[in-house]
Order: C-alpha cells, then sequence, then structure tokens
C-alpha cells in the first residue's frame, strides 16, 4: 500500500521509501513538514483520505441525538440504564442460593401488594418434602384466599412438564391459584398450557421479575433522581 512517500514492504513491519520520496530528499530540505508535502500528490490523497474518515466517524457519534429532543434522549438513556440494571439483578440471583430467591420472590409479591406485611402476607416453604411448593401467600389481607408459589432459580428454558408438575402440586392442597417464577424463561407448550387452564396459574420469566424489582423496589437502591418540569401556564394565567 503506498502513502506520502513511502511504499509499505510484502513484509509487514517495515516500509522502504518510494521515488518520490528519494526525490524530495534530494533537495535537502530544512524542514519537512505539512505544507512541504502538500506538493506532492500522493500526500493530499492520503490527507483527504484521513479528513474524510475523520468526519465519518464524528457525524456517526452524532446520529442518535440527531434531530430528537433532550426529553427523548433522556428517555432512551433512562431504558438503556433499566435494561442494564435489570440483568444485573438476574446476575445477582443466580449467585444467590435456591432459600433466598424463594424469600426473595415473597419479599416481592409482599411489596405488590398481596396480604399487607411480610409476616402477615406470606413465608417461604421450600426445602426437602415441598411437593412442589416454594411459597405460601395471602392474596388478601384477611387471608381469605392462598396463592402458592414455585420458584425456579433456572437457566434453562421451563418447559410444559414443569408446570403440569406445579399444578399437580396445587390440586394436592386443593387450591386454585399459583404462581410459577423463574429467572429464564418459558416454551410456548408452558405458555400455552398455562393459559388453557381452569386454575389461575400465572407465568413470570427473568426479564418480567425483574421489572417488577425495579418497579416495587425490591433489591435496588435509588442512586440518583432527576425532575423534568415545564413551564406552569396556569401560574401565568392573567385571566
Amino acid at each position: 500500500m503506498k502513502k506520502a512517500g513511502l511504499l509499505e514492504s510484502p513484509k509487514r513491519g517495515y516500509f522502504r521509501i518510494t521515488d518520490a520520496g528519494m526525490q524530495a530528499l534530494s533537495t535537502k530540505p530544512k524542514t519537512i513538514n505539512v505544507k512541504f508535502l502538500e506538493q506532492y500528490p500522493a500526500f493530499l490523497e492520503f490527507k483527504t483520505r484521513s479528513n474524510a474518515k475523520s468526519t465519518t466517524a464524528e457525524t456517526d457519534t452524532t446520529l442518535p441525538t440527531e434531530g430528537r429532543t433532550p426529553q427523548e434522549v433522556i428517555e432512551d438513556a433512562y431504558v438503556t440504564i433499566r435494561s442494564g440494571l435489570a440483568s444485573d439483578l438476574l446476575e445477582q440471583i443466580m449467585r444467590s442460593s435456591p432459600s433466598f430467591f424463594e424469600r426473595l420472590v415473597v419479599d416481592l409479591l409482599v411489596r405488590m401488594g398481596y396480604g399487607g406485611t411480610r409476616k402477615e402476607a406470606g413465608k417461604a416453604v421450600g426445602g426437602s418434602g415441598d411437593e412442589g411448593i416454594d411459597g405460601i401467600i395471602n392474596e388478601d389481607r384477611l387471608g381469605l384466599e392462598v396463592v402458592y408459589i414455585q420458584a425456579k432459580r433456572w437457566q434453562s428454558t421451563v418447559g410444559r412438564p414443569e408446570i403440569q408438575k406445579f399444578v399437580g402440586a396445587l390440586h394436592g392442597k386443593n387450591a386454585r391459584k399459583g404462581i410459577f417464577i423463574t429467572t429464564s424463561d418459558f416454551t410456548n407448550g408452558a405458555t400455552q398450557y398455562a393459559e388453557g387452564l381452569s386454575d389461575k396459574v400465572v407465568l413470570i420469566d427473568g426479564e418480567t421479575l425483574a421489572n417488577l424489582m425495579i418497579d416495587h423496589g425490591v433489591g435496588v437502591a435509588l442512586e440518583e433522581a432527576y425532575e423534568i418540569k415545564r413551564v406552569d401556564s396556569d401560574y401565568f394565567s392573567e385571566a
């Protein structure tokens, strides 16, 4: 590849001077600078290509905000931050123990308004002999209806057989309502099976779980808050 006054050797790692370069040196210039080199077409061509690449890079950097309001930029940044936080939450859950995950889902449902205080509303049961039930929570403050929980801290997708086992455990408790929560995802077969049940079984995948935790303040702490205000036209109304 030819550059201004240089020719790259087929053997990578060194360059040899071109005939044009030798001719330039024969004039014994006092200084070789940009102004001196601009008399050579090869250097001008090289300079033009470099400037074009620089301009393209600068343009690409500014493209995401072009034609958008500051509020739209902030909203997009918020979505990006929230998505990263959701991923971090799932990674943290996967590093925790299964018993901690069972307590976490009960804490989340309590924050969502099930049953009042944690002591009144729910408890994690889990462990051996749980017959497929990882948690129990009251649907209301009076405990008139009980919801059973299955919590799977999995990386693999949950299929229909697992949902069928959970439904069987519900029937063993004479229960009609259940929540199956996983850190991974559900197959289409599992989702379709749950939707066709006469009993009410809600499936919560990892993405939904993380977003519910963010929305209800479970496992997260406020780092910074920004208020976006507008002019109050009612205040300035003189009518």
